[in-house]
């Protein structure tokens, strides 16, 4: 993930990642290892024929067992010069690079890139590569959130990752800034001659973080013209035993040769209390308006519920059992072999994922 979004990261789930995985990574001249394997099962009681959980990214199979994601990463620290490798299969990578024409060359990829952290640069880390989003409140591998299933938001406001350049520098005691240079949104190769820019700051104090993100730039295939808009922010507060985090996203694709734009926006909080060492407990809560139906195919307001508990069996190995009930105010969930027949999906998951080393 980018620095500043693990940053953020880290004063969100401080106690929660760390303890989720072994406390000490495989290591090689320098070189950590670390990795996981995250598979569920998922109940979905609409029964829909297609066996597909609706508006999921990643936990899409309904009614029957999937591995959601397995995964190495290897990693040197910039000192000065450093990289990183994310490799892996499962649901989670074809659905990152499901819309990508370079689907077959990349679909095993996650992250690879190369960083500098010049020795009296103040900080300042440069990386180039292929890299995941710095917009979220969550990231994709499921052990680093508190619920199972990701966000309406995260699904179907942002990103998943870039190609480019971004850089990272801390600004004083509380403050991390950094600025991007990518091609598009999901995308190896450019599909124009135009670029995205991506502006990222994070200011945290004590339990309190604040991260807001923003790209813009052409993403239409062949026209440098219709600029796409994306401003995403995050408050979080950490605690030991309570945590909390409210994420708000706003998107605007201008249409071609118009004034207009489509737009989509929407907000999500969380909780997560830590029963003890080993449980935890963690509602969500969204409500998330696709204005002319760009992300999700059809014109529509959404809002979503979770409830998702964890238990820690051991260093590297947890378990969790998630409701979620999804709704519209538009006929779009299957039932059976209604298409778009419901307003409303419910489901039940159960996931086990087995992890070693840290996800930073």
């Amino acid at each position: 993930m980018s620095r500043v979004k693990c940053f953020l990261m880290s004063a969100v789930f401080a106690g929660v990642t760390s303890q989720a995985c072994a406390q000490t990574a495989w290591s090689a001249d320098q070189i950590t290892f670390s990795g996981l394997v995250d598979g569920y099962y998922s109940f979905n009681l609409n029964h829909p024929e297609s066996r597909h959980n609706q508006l999921r990214n990643f936990d899409v199979s309904a009614n029957q067992f999937s591995l959601n994601m397995a995964k190495l990463t290897a990693e040197h620290s910039a000192e000065p010069v450093g990289f990183r490798l994310d490799a892996g299969f499962g649901e989670t990578f074809d659905a990152i690079h499901n819309s990508n024409s370079e689907f077959s060359t990349v679909r095993n990829i996650e992250q690879a890139y190369i960083s500098l952290r010049p020795a009296n640069a103040k900080g300042l880390q440069v990386d180039l590569g292929k890299f995941v989003t710095s917009a979220g409140a969550e990231v994709i591998e499921t052990h680093s959130n508190w619920n199972y299933s990701r966000s309406l938001l995260f699904a179907w406001a942002i990103p998943y990752y870039h190609m480019g350049i971004r850089t990272a520098v801390p600004m004083g005691k509380h403050f991390t800034g950094g600025v991007q240079l990518v091609n598009n949104w999901n995308g190896m190769g450019d599909n124009n001659t135009g670029k995205t820019i991506g502006l990222t700051g994070t200011l945290a104090s004590g339990p309190l973080s604040w991260a807001n993100n923003y790209y813009v730039g052409p993403e239409k295939t062949g026209i440098n013209d219709g600029w796409r808009h994306l401003y995403d922010t995050t408050v979080l507060i950490s605690g030991s035993k309570i945590s909390a985090y409210v994420n708000f996203d706003y998107g605007a694709d201008r249409i071609t040769g118009s004034n207009t734009s489509n737009v989509w926006y929407g907000v999500a909080g969380a909780l997560r209390f830590a029963l003890t060492d080993h449980i935890a407990v963690a509602p969500r809560m969204e409500w998330f308006k696709d204005h002319d139906g760009f992300s999700t195919g059809t014109a529509q307001t959404l809002k979503e519920f979770t409830l998702t508990g964890e238990y820690k069996w051991a260093d590297g190995v947890l378990s969790r059992l998630e409701y979620r009930r999804d709704w519209s105010d538009q006929p779009f969930f299957d039932r059976g072999a209604g298409l778009a027949t419901s307003r409303s999906q419910d489901t039940v998951l159960v996931g086990f994922i087995a992890c070693f080393g840290f996800e930073r």
